[in-house]
């Protein structure tokens, strides 16, 4: 519900997809697109109804407004009146029922948690429940907490910190054993200072305003026994008292889905063509920061467009397909790499295609749920890609051709709609000559008379060539990406060959 349009929209369990034609959103009527509910919430118009007042709401008060011509729903302790919402909501006016007078937070973070309703629906804002929750936002009870890591045999981390006269070092007790770099996420901004540590579906969280001004940081993993060393260098070489004061969610451990989007403004380094259509972003992270977006997730890149903010996700790349086979990857490379295809009637990419060199996009914290464990004992992977749906792949096929000791083979089946469109063809190529293991085929549905490869969409016949085993008893992984449309009966046509559930991984944001 409440969501910004785009090609992966709906979740994969929402009661709104239609299994059989495979549309992604519901049809809007004309007037009614995105930019078009922006004009509505910038014109002044009464949409709560309350001629401007907010009010405290109770339990029984939000039940009564739960039809489609009066409908509020609560969000994380705040009301709205989405009626006027409904026909611009592109999920349509069902899913929007779903969570009618009631609280539809859950809902609301199943299918998109990260979409920036404060901000969209900020003009259909009644009040606050009247009812505060015991718990404060996104934390779980202690007892809840120890509950369940006891269950899943893990306890909760903690830290600690010493000093030296030139640094102050913050240790954080995992207590696991896979914790590596990609795990840790610190942001400095200001005297403001945030570590996110990623165990598994949860967040460790220390966020403090420092005592005192650092000039640098720098993080240590020890893999074998979880422990995290934050070394800051302190500008002036005096005893701290005191760490800091504790700012929001410090030294809390709280389920991922309930930790929310934390940002930093990211600078536009460059931007070059890739296709006609396509192009590679190239993006600096601050210097106060460590981020490294691990294989096969993605983030959120986020503008202020019309002065509402727009959030759309994104799967980060290499630089190039070849150049991370000649060295290996930098650690805290402060680069980030997008493609993406410029769609010049949206809403999103064209603001992000006139941004100039030099300008900020706020970039979110890593989200998916692509485990790199699912390459254990792998020998064969398969990749299925239509058009940008490429973009996972990228290092997904870089990780596993360098790290993976019993591969055996990594076939591409890349889908587009002419030889135009193929993104980094001539480098695929290459990387297929260069090393034997891996093999690319190219899949037009709208080919010149002169193309002399395959044609068509995604099918058993294509399926049945392609997915060729190396042995009877290979370990398998085939991951799909693409529009809805294409994963779905991609998804549809793999269980129809009867590869199960573990050795299919399908990337939506």
């Amino acid at each position: 519900m409440l969501n910004v349009p785009s090609q992966s929209f709906p979740a994969p369990s929402s009661q709104q997809r239609v299994s059989a034609g495979g549309r992604s959103k519901v049809p809007l009527k004309q007037g009614r697109s995105l930019m078009d509910w922006i004009r509505l919430t910038k014109s002044g118009k009464d949409l709560t109804g309350l001629k401007g007042r907010l009010i405290e709401v109770t339990e029984e008060e939000l039940k009564k407004h739960n039809k489609k011509h009066d409908c509020w729903i609560c969000i994380r302790g705040f009301v709205y009146n989405v009626t006027p919402y409904m026909e611009y909501h592109p999920g349509g006016e069902d899913e929007l029922m779903r969570a009618a007078g009631s609280d539809g937070t859950d809902l609301f973070d199943q299918v998109h948690r990260w979409v920036n309703y404060e901000s969209m629906l900020k003009e259909c804002l009644v009040g606050r429940m009247a009812v505060k929750p015991a718990v404060p936002k996104g934390m779980l009870p202690k007892s809840q907490v120890t509950d369940t890591l006891a269950k899943e045999g893990r306890s909760s981390p903690s830290y600690d910190w010493f000093q030296t006269d030139s640094l102050v070092t913050i240790v954080i007790y995992t207590k696991q054993k896979d914790i590596n770099l990609d795990s840790v996420i610190v942001d400095h901004q200001d005297d403001s200072f945030r570590a996110e540590t990623l165990i598994k579906d949860y967040s460790y969280i220390i966020h403090i305003e420092l005592s005192h001004e650092i000039e640098d940081f720098s993080v240590r993993v020890v893999e074998n026994v979880g422990k995290i060393e934050i070394v800051l260098k302190k500008k002036e070489n005096t005893s701290w008292k005191r760490l800091g004061h504790p700012l929001e969610n410090h030294n809390s451990f709280i389920p991922k889905k309930d930790t929310g989007l934390y940002y930093r403004k990211c600078q536009l380094i460059s931007k070059e063509d890739v296709t006609h259509d396509t192009k590679l972003f190239c993006l600096m992270l601050p210097p106060s920061t460590h981020f490294q977006v691990p294989v096969g997730q993605h983030v959120y890149l986020k503008l202020t467009i019309t002065g509402t903010e727009i959030v759309k996700p994104y799967t980060p790349v290499s630089d190039s397909l070849l150049s991370e086979f000649k060295e290996p990857v930098l650690l805290n490379n402060k680069y980030i790499y997008f493609l993406i295809k410029i769609y010049p009637t949206g809403l999103f990419t064209p603001e992000l295609d006139q941004l100039q060199i030099g300008d900020f996009v706020s970039i979110s914290n890593p989200e998916g749920n692509f485990k790199i464990s699912q390459f254990q004992e792998l020998e064969d992977l398969f990749l299925l890609a239509a058009g940008t749906g490429f973009t996972p792949m990228v290092k997904v096929l870089n990780y596993a051709l360098t790290n993976i000791p019993n591969l055996r083979k990594v076939k591409l089946m890349f889908f587009n709609k002419t030889e135009d469109d193929i993104i980094w063809r001539s480098q695929l190529e290459k990387l297929a000559f260069k090393d034997k293991r891996f093999d690319v085929e190219f899949v037009l549905s709208a080919p010149t008379s002169e193309w002399n490869g395959k044609r068509g969409h995604i099918s058993p016949d294509l399926l049945s060539e392609f997915l060729k085993r190396s042995s009877d008893k290979s370990e398998v992984l085939i991951c799909i990406c693409g529009p809805t449309p294409f994963t779905e009966q991609g998804i549809r046509l793999l269980h129809d060959r009867n590869f199960s559930e573990e050795e299919i991984h399908s990337f939506t944001a």
